[in-house]
């Protein structure tokens, strides 16, 4: 230790945090009210904070030299003091606080609007930094008067780390102990100091009920005088839930020292949608600090906002029609006529992703609540994930929580087609929700307007699933996708959103990208979604660009948002991965070619794989992309027992030899390694197996059980499993192959079960079943292999037998395999014979070799056979069972 401690760059502290504060007032735990905003007319002195851990504690005590300087960036840097000083470290002292301050005694009198920053020096180096902001807004703040900001709207709200995007908030008065990750707080502030440009910090404090500190967020925005409302959120908590417990808590809100409001709310057992009320420092009870957009619009106001929306001319017409048409309804019934059916208000959206389905459903929501239809004329939205449970009793109680959620607004069902996977599958519980549904829009409580949404042909299939489903919807809207000049449009808007100005030759590199994905589109083009993709990466590059500059803070504002032709130009719209470049490994391709030609027959095969190496070694020679211009995956047919498996862990040889898998590893599994009992679990399944072949080869045997099940109906969690392999086949491209095997007839059903799968195998191997001359090689082989030789007798036997089988195999002959149990039950009878001589006559016989009588048992008899069934194959219709049937 001694050593160390005198060793030239030894340093007996370790810096800490450097803060800034104003008020001299103690708080718990030798802390400081720490700020980064003053007002001027309030600040005297601002004081630096240094703190460092003790390095020497428990040792010796020891003296540290201590600068603390402050700057004012008024136009050029300005030191306005330097403070140094030594002093002493108490060895019993862990961590060191230094702290020291510059200003006046009267308050307003030395610092004055603008940005400053604190320095520490510690034995010479500098350790650390900290800006502070002194704001004027040109009248002093009082306990009734805040001339920088006023509250204009509070509401809570749960999600997970990385916050939730405004549109798709769901806003509660209290909380589920249970479900509840980060509690966020969501301000809306009016900006009431307009003519110049401002920081504005808040503390966001959360307290329970025994008023002890949960945690606290604080947050630091620059305020443009351009800005007339402000939006900060804050939240606490963590991503595991449970992590709030039930109890009385308090969002406490503060600026500049002062109460902004507080937001008292509960963690109980459940989630209660809705706007918390607030507690503000001049109100005695709580008041609701947010209406509901739209409430205090008229019908026409809704109307010119829904008018407003770029494209979606069609559906503006039809939405306009059929609210015109329900308010003729309801004229008709003021007049006394009588209406025998209920106004239907149940739609059914069609359409591609990112066509403005879900913003027309807000629209909706609210034109109903205009018109009287429903009470509160929010949305509600959910998928399959949040209706459908895990095990058996789970759904119900999911799909009731939802209706009960939407009650007054909208039901918003998102992919809803992915209720009915089948329409032979009665045992998904997709089934249960459509149920519940049917039962809720027939005679339920009412008050509730339901929405399905999705691809044209799957929602064909979701509405015939269930014969009451169909008659409950009797509105169709089909929303198109956005032609180029509506995205252009929309990119437009994108920018202003995300605070950013395209120059003109971004603009028209953007147009050309929107041209482009427009041309070569398929139904899971991203439309709206697409384009806001693209701005967001444009805006990714542009923040690269500023950063990459030696001094980003001293460039222009117009710099910051101005997005270049070389931003957009480095958006790589498809993404190719670069993949490893590994030279072919002659030895290794040597040796995996001489085990293929070793193989007995199959020579069509071993033509296939050597014209594909041929092919693959061509393209590597002349530096052409492989893995990007094949996929590689193989589709390997035939009966049992042909060798397809070996074939698979040779070829896989062959592909690491060649260069094109990383590993060269084969995972080999089957439905059971894939597919799961519950719902979700099968992807994360399936996706584990497919890590596991990263860099190899997945091979999976019969594979056609991902599309069968018992009884012959076809749908389950298999095919979830397919879904999953497919969207990593196209994620992953060239990192790992798939080699699915399975006997002729099946895998032709399972190539055609899914439109994707024909489409991703760009090889197919066939493996015919082996001929009696190969049949009889390879039991000369396995019986060599053990250094057994026949003799010809028994030699001669053994092929007739093998002759004998295949004359009358059918599809579930097992070649190789049946050769294989041949030849052990032929190595046991031998082993039997050896046995039951003395040691005298086993001395005189030669031990390896098999005679006639170890194979005699092998009789030309089809009685014989265990399985006698006509739906076998084995037995054949007489001369007379012919004549009988005629």
């Amino acid at each position: 230790m001694a050593e160390e401690i005198t060793a030239p760059d030894y340093k007996k502290y370790k810096f800490r945090e450097l803060k800034v504060y104003s008020s001299t007032e103690w708080l718990a735990d030798n802390k400081k009210k720490y700020r980064q905003v003053f007002d001027r007319y309030e600040t005297t002195y601002v004081y630096a904070e240094l703190s460092f851990y003790n390095k020497q504690f428990d040792i010796e005590d020891w003296e540290v030299e201590v600068e603390l300087r402050c700057y004012s960036m008024k136009k050029n840097q300005k030191l306005l003091c330097a403070l140094p000083f030594r002093r002493k470290v108490s060895k019993y002292d862990n961590i060191m606080f230094i702290r020291e301050g510059w200003g006046n005694k009267n308050e307003g009198a030395f610092w004055k609007k603008g940005t400053y920053f604190w320095e520490a020096w510690i034995e010479g180096e500098k350790v650390a930094t900290k800006y502070f902001y002194v704001e004027d807004a040109g009248e002093e703040m009082t306990d009734g008067f805040n001339p920088y900001l006023e509250v204009q709207s509070i509401k809570l709200y749960e999600g997970p780390y990385d916050d939730v995007i405004e549109d798709e908030r769901i806003y509660y008065k209290s909380f589920s102990s249970e479900e509840t990750r980060y509690i966020y707080v969501e301000l809306t502030l009016r900006n009431s100091f307009l003519t110049k440009n401002w920081h504005c910090e808040l503390f966001t404090k959360f307290y329970n009920d025994a008023r002890e500190l949960k945690g606290q967020v604080v947050r630091l925005q620059r305020i443009e005088k351009k800005d007339e409302l402000i939006s900060i959120t804050a939240g606490w908590g963590s991503n595991v839930k449970g992590s709030w417990r039930r109890d009385r808590y308090t969002a406490e809100v503060i600026f500049m020292d002062k109460l902004l409001a507080v937001v008292p709310f509960e963690v109980g057992d459940q989630f209660e949608e809705g706007i918390a009320g607030v507690l503000l420092p001049d109100r005695q009870s709580t008041v609701v600090l947010s209406p509901e957009e739209g409430l205090n619009q008229t019908f026409e106001e809704v109307m010119a906002k829904l008018d407003a929306l770029i494209g979606l001319e069609s559906i503006k017409k039809e939405v306009r029609d059929h609210a015109r048409y329900i308010q003729f309804l309801q004229l008709r019934k003021e007049k006394g006529f009588d209406e025998k059916e209920e106004i239907n208000v149940h739609s059914v959206f069609i359409g591609n992703p990112g066509t403005g389905k879900t913003t027309v459903a807000k629209k909706m929501g609210l034109l109903y609540k205009k018109m009287g239809l429903l009470s509160k004329g929010h949305v509600h939205e959910v998928d399959r994930v949040d209706l459908v449970g895990e095990y058996i009793g789970q759904t119900a109680p999911k799909v009731k929580e939802a209706i009960e959620k939407a009650r007054g607004g909208v039901l918003f069902i998102d992919e809803a087609y992915s209720l009915a996977r089948s329409n032979d599958d009665s045992k998904d519980f997709g089934r249960e929700v459509i149920e519940i549904l049917v039962k809720e829009m027939s005679n339920g409580e009412g008050d509730l307007a339901v929405i399905v949404a999705g691809y044209p042909k799957e929602m064909k299939h979701f509405l015939d699933s269930n014969p009451g489903l169909k008659s409950r919807f009797k509105l169709y809207f089909e929303f198109p996708d956005y032609l180029p000049q509506e995205l252009s449009h929309i990119a437009t808007y994108a920018c202003k959103e995300k605070g950013v100005i395209l120059t003109t030759a971004a603009k028209a590199k953007i147009n050309d990208i929107i041209i482009n994905a427009y041309r070569t589109r398929d139904r899971s083009f991203g439309n709206a979604r697409f384009v806001y993709d693209l701005i967001e990466k444009s805006k990714i590059n542009l923040g690269l660009r500023v950063m990459a500059h030696d001094d980003p803070k001293s460039l222009q504002n117009e710099i910051l948002e101005k997005v270049t032709l070389d931003d957009v130009r480095k958006i790589d719209i498809e993404q190719k991965p670069e993949l490893p470049n590994i030279p072919i490994d002659e030895e290794l391709l040597q040796l995996s070619l001489d085990e293929l030609g070793r193989l007995i027959g199959m020579e069509n095969i071993k033509a296939q794989i050597e014209e594909l190496v041929r092919l693959v070694r061509f393209y590597r020679e002349t530096k052409r992309d492989v893995l990007n211009s094949f996929f590689l995956h193989t589709v390997f047919i035939g009966n049992p027992g042909t060798g397809k498996t070996t074939v698979a862990r040779i070829l896989t040889k062959i592909y690491k030899a060649l260069g094109v898998l990383e590993r060269g590893h084969m995972v080999e599994t089957d439905r059971q390694g894939l597919v799961a009992g519950h719902v979700g679990q099968t992807a994360i399944k399936t996706a584990e197996r497919i890590d596991e072949a990263m860099g190899g080869v997945l091979f999976i045997d019969e594979a056609y059980s991902l599309t069968m099940r018992a009884g012959g109906s076809s749908g389950d969690f298999g095919d979830e499993a397919i879904q999953t392999l497919l969207k990593r086949m196209e994620d992953h491209r060239g990192r790992f192959f798939v080699f699915v095997a399975g006997y002729p007839d099946n895998m032709e059903a399972f190539l055609k079960a899914n439109p994707g799968l024909n489409s991703r195998f760009d090889k197919m191997l066939r493996f015919d079943d082996y001929s009696p001359e190969e049949l009889h090689r390879i039991a000369l082989q396995m019986l060599s292999e053990e250094s057994i030789v026949p003799t010809p007798e028994a030699a001669k036997h053994l092929n007739k037998y093998l002759e004998f089988l295949y004359e009358y195999r059918d599809k579930y002959f097992g070649n190789a395999r049946t050769v294989r149990t041949i030849v052990n039950e032929a190595i046991k009878n031998h082993n039997l014979r050896l046995a039951a001589l003395s040691p005298e006559e086993r001395e005189a016989t030669s031990a390896n070799v098999l005679e006639l009588a170890d194979v005699e048992s092998f009789k030309l008899d089809k009685s014989t056979f265990v399985f006698n069934k006509k739906s076998i194959g084995f037995k054949r219709k007489t001369n007379q069972q012919r004549q009988g049937s005629k």
